[in-house]
């Protein structure tokens, strides 16, 4: 090796969009768990959102059954015809939603499916109002795409959904998209007809601007309804309805997402991902047919789980002086506002963020939870119940052993 090979280094090349990228708060905890475990330390996780069930036997066995028959090779990018075909059923009979086959774009997860409509949509300056908490994949999508991420953040006593008033106020000519997460990934909050026809009544006025409906969570609803926001009068050639199979139907590992839009945006998403990857695997999308046209007891099976869950982590959290908590009507997430015990101190260490919070509680309490920073709330911490209810229990103790700690 000469002497100008052993001095190059590789990083000086690496793009502004790679040295941008964060793998975020979710990932650094969950490998220093992994660590920790590693080491023989007992760590309870209430970390990952991915549900602790296995996927359902009849789903597997049509996976199965589609590798027998040689189902193993390309699919079409946008999709096999017949799970476009089963989705716009779905579509139509479950979320009042009257997409046909070509409007339907499978993906590799929907988070591809989320960067597909970016890339598809956002030009250098363009801006997207994303509402406060939210999903971390959003901003950093956004930012991929080269748009402008404007933020509009609610409050615990607002249940975490902004009034209209504020998300109108944040709309400038240079808005293009609003991003709709409903049943709510960190909140678990879900959005009320009358608040969802508000923001169509919104949306209505400006004529270049639609929304992106994130709907990922629809099965896992323990109060209220589930509204497409595309079924809203005039809003199904506003929208872009995402979803997928990882939450409801425990896929998470089988990375297959869609989405639904009208025909321009879902050929050019289709052009994205042709570019970025190729069509989603075969087999898994002969499975997914078999979800949707099959029984939903496992689904069922699973809310219940969840909702059982979802009471023991609020009457968890509410015992504990100092933490407030909204109502959790879906998902499997809690996100408590822990703002009060924010420059207290563990020993002669002041804790001032919820970044070192949730370091702390994990080094010295033995339980993972994540800051809300990484979800544009930095008064919080967001627990997943998608975790055993030992494991939730022995969380909670921990919990409120480290918070009340804390002087």
């Amino acid at each position: 090796m000469t002497e100008n090979a052993s001095k190059f280094d590789a990083s000086a090349l690496l793009s502004s969009r790679a040295n941008a990228a964060d793998e975020g708060a979710i990932i650094r905890l969950s490998q220093r768990t992994r660590e920790m475990r590693t080491k023989g330390h007992d760590v309870v996780s209430l970390s990952l959102g991915e549900p602790d069930f296995d996927t359902p036997e009849n789903i597997r066995d049509a996976a199965k059954q589609a590798m027998d028959k040689g189902l193993t090779h390309y699919a079409p990018v946008a999709g096999i015809p017949e799970l476009r075909e089963a989705l716009a059923e779905k579509l139509r009979v479950e979320n009042k939603l009257d997409y046909k086959p070509a409007n339907i774009v499978l993906a590799n997860g929907t988070k591809q499916a989320i960067n597909n409509a970016l890339l598809a949509l956002i030009e250098p300056g363009d801006e997207a109002i994303i509402m406060a908490p939210y999903w971390v994949a959003y901003e950093a999508s956004m930012k991929f795409a080269g748009g402008k991420c404007v933020f509009v953040t609610a409050s615990v006593a607002e249940n975490y959904k902004p009034p209209i008033e504020r998300i109108a106020a944040a709309i400038t000519p240079a808005t293009k998209l609003i991003f709709l997460n409903s049943p709510s990934n960190p909140t678990g909050a879900v959005w009320t007809r009358k608040e969802l026809e508000a923001l169509a009544e919104l949306v209505r006025k400006h004529p270049k601007l639609m929304v992106l409906s994130d709907e990922i969570y629809e099965y896992i609803l323990f109060e209220g309804e589930n509204v497409s926001f595309g079924s809203l009068p005039g809003m199904l050639e506003r929208t872009i309805t995402l979803n997928g199979f990882s939450k409801g139907f425990a896929m998470t590992g089988w990375r297959l997402g869609y989405a639904a839009a009208p025909l321009p945006v879902a050929v050019a998403m289709g052009r994205m991902q042709s570019i970025v990857s190729a069509g989603a695997n075969s087999f898994v999308q002969h499975a997914a047919v078999a979800a949707l046209k099959g029984h939903r007891d496992d689904v069922e099976m699973m809310r219940k789980a969840y909702q059982k869950r979802r009471d023991m982590v609020l009457a968890g959290l509410k015992a504990i002086p100092g933490v407030t908590i909204g109502p959790i009507p879906g998902t499997f997430y809690a996100f408590p506002d822990v703002s009060s015990f924010l420059g207290k101190k563990a020993g002669n260490h002041v804790i001032d963020t919820t970044d070192q919070l949730c370091d702390w509680l994990l080094e010295e309490q033995g339980v993972t939870v994540v800051p809300g920073t990484a979800f544009g709330s930095p008064a919080s911490i967001r627990l997943s119940f998608a975790a055993s209810e030992a494991d939730i229990e022995k969380a909670l103790e921990r919990l409120k052993k480290g918070l009340l700690a804390l002087s």
